[in-house]
Formats: structure tokens, C-alpha cells, sequence
């Protein structure tokens, strides 16, 4: 089971305001790991950890659309909420290439991030 995601961020203002703003991320208690950082709660325990480091891959090339490079994946309730918010920050998506009701972003950082609504559970598609 995933426990955390650790991502490295070069402004932590930017970071809250992205993550915990506009995404809704929950703030989550961080001990004294003698640098600075943020964790958020990202449900069953799991954790994402935001790291005010020196980032060496800084200068990678990046290519436009977030699915085409390492990512972390979100689930959303409501997409259409959180890309009136992306556009009305002027913050740049793009839609999945695949047809799923998903969008790719990147943060502040290069952080390519998806945002997915899951498909509801029923007693018709459930694995059982």
C-alpha cells in the first residue's frame, strides 16, 4: 500500500496555495525533519509531502502534456469545479489524451500532477 508521495518544491506559498487551495488538500502534521516542508493528508492514512529542497531535476525538459511523464494521480469528485478554478488562476492543463474525464497540470515546480474522477462503484461494476 502507497504510504506517501514526497515531492520537492522551491516555494512553499506556492505549494500551499496550489495544493491546499485550489486542490482542498488537507494539511497533516510534519516533524522537525531540519528542513522545511508540508504534509497534506491524501486519505487512509496516506500522506503527500511537499520538500523545500534543492531539486536536481530542475532543468529536465518537460513536454507539454503531464501524462507523458512521471506523475501522481488525484482523484477528484468534480472536475469541471477544479478547472474553472485552474483557468481562472491562468494555470495551463491539458485533457486526457486517453478520453478519461481527467486533466494533467503541472505545479509551480515541473510536478506533473493528473486529476481523475473515478468512475462510481456499483453492484453492476463492481469486482466482486
Amino acid at each position: 500500500m502507497l504510504h506517501h508521495v514526497a515531492l520537492i518544491v522551491a516555494d512553499l506559498e506556492k505549494a500551499a496555495h496550489l495544493y491546499g487551495e485550489v486542490l482542498g488538500l488537507e494539511p497533516d502534521y510534519r516533524p522537525d525533519l531540519k528542513f522545511e516542508g508540508l504534509f497534506y493528508k491524501l486519505g487512509h492514512g496516506q500522506q503527500l509531502h511537499l520538500m523545500k529542497l534543492d531539486n536536481p531535476d530542475a532543468q529536465s525538459v518537460r513536454p507539454k502534456h503531464g501524462g507523458r511523464y512521471r506523475h501522481m494521480a488525484l482523484s477528484v469528485a468534480d472536475l469541471s469545479q477544479i478547472t474553472r478554478q485552474l483557468d481562472i488562476l491562468d494555470i495551463d492543463y491539458t485533457r486526457s489524451l486517453s478520453g478519461r474525464e481527467a486533466v494533467f497540470l503541472y505545479d509551480a515546480d515541473g510536478n506533473s500532477l493528473e486529476l481523475i474522477v473515478l468512475p462510481k462503484v456499483t453492484s453492476e461494476n463492481a469486482n466482486i
